[in-house]
């Protein structure tokens, strides 16, 4: 049985660096078994998987998917499942490639291009989004530091929410509102971050299953076996192809191209919508939430403390 590989944090990147090596030592005139063990003999991590997992008797297809099957204290911050998911498109690649005969080196070099792609893209809408989400993930606690300077300035502004129906009814409803808020930013965040995976991957293997010789239908099959979904652009890529009576490989890749330029192009758009957004939870729920337990425990407080007029 092979070893269980430890490494450092794993992150999508991984994935570009190592395809792109490989398809060096490939062009170079190597086995692929040989160059996925000189880059694991080199300390290429997600290569030491692969070896690890073929030595256990894997094809290597599926060593592949199992370089991307990290636990998730190895993963790098912010990564969640994108290294899975690289990994399982170079596999797809992979499959492709080596079913139709297609140039494994050229294939790989044109993958790694789209997975930096990719990857470049995702970077881009973390480092737009981060300015915004941490600006609301901090006014989100804005009324628990209004309790805190209620009572600085001298109120009971604790007794008053702990101690009385109002002001248990205030810390109550402060409260919700707060895990509101927290709630409502994290999934306006999560719906401004950009989709998982490569855009126009499909027209990206179809180029490579195309290169390697066969016919249209076969290659449509081919990625359809790799689990790829349908891609609706695809389809009038082959139309324009067969009508122009030209190769459909540089139109395919061309469209994966502009298909990775426009997710990119739209990730940084909902980035963007974001900071406007965000102003929903701030004044739905965080600025009743200062409210309820800052501005309400002191007026509470000042008029336990009055004296009743007879």
């Amino acid at each position: 049985m092979g070893a269980r590989v430890r490494g450092p944090k794993a992150s999508a990147s991984d994935a570009t660096e190592t395809v792109l090596r490989l398809a060096v030592l490939l062009q170079a005139g190597m086995s692929p078994a040989r160059a996925w063990s000189h880059l694991a003999a080199s300390g290429d991590t997600p290569a030491a998987r692969v070896v690890a997992s073929m030595d256990d008797g894997m094809p290597l297809a599926d060593a592949i998917v199992q370089a991307g099957a990290v636990q998730p204290s190895q993963r790098a911050p912010g990564a969640s499942d994108e290294t899975a998911r690289a990994w399982r498109e170079v596999a797809a690649a992979w499959r492709v490639a080596t079913t139709v005969g297609a140039p494994l080196a050229e294939s790989l070099r044109g993958l790694a291009t789209a997975l930096r792609d990719a990857q470049e893209a995702a970077d881009d809408v973390r480092v737009a989004l981060a300015e915004p989400a941490g600006t609301a993930r901090l006014m989100g606690w804005l009324p628990l530091v209004a309790v805190g300077l209620g009572a600085a300035l001298g109120f009971d502004t604790f007794a008053v929410l702990l101690g009385q129906p109002l002001g248990l009814v205030c810390l109550a409803a402060g409260v919700a509102l707060i895990v509101g808020a927290q709630r409502w930013t994290a999934a306006l965040v999560r719906r401004a971050r950009m989709e998982g995976g490569i855009a126009g991957l499909e027209s990206e293997l179809l180029a490579i299953a195309l290169s390697g010789g066969v016919s249209v239908e076969r290659a449509i099959a081919l990625v359809r076996a790799a689990g790829v979904t349908a891609d609706p652009a695809t389809e009038g890529v082959l139309a324009l192809s067969r009508s122009a009576g030209v190769p459909a490989v540089e139109l395919l890749r061309a469209t994966s191209a502009f298909a990775r330029h426009r997710a990119r192009i739209e990730g940084r758009l909902r980035a963007a919508r974001l900071s406007s957004r965000l102003l929903l939870p701030l004044g739905v729920c965080t600025l009743p939430a200062f409210l309820f337990l800052g501005v309400a425990p002191m007026m509470l407080s000042v008029m336990s403390t009055m004296p009743l007029s007879l």
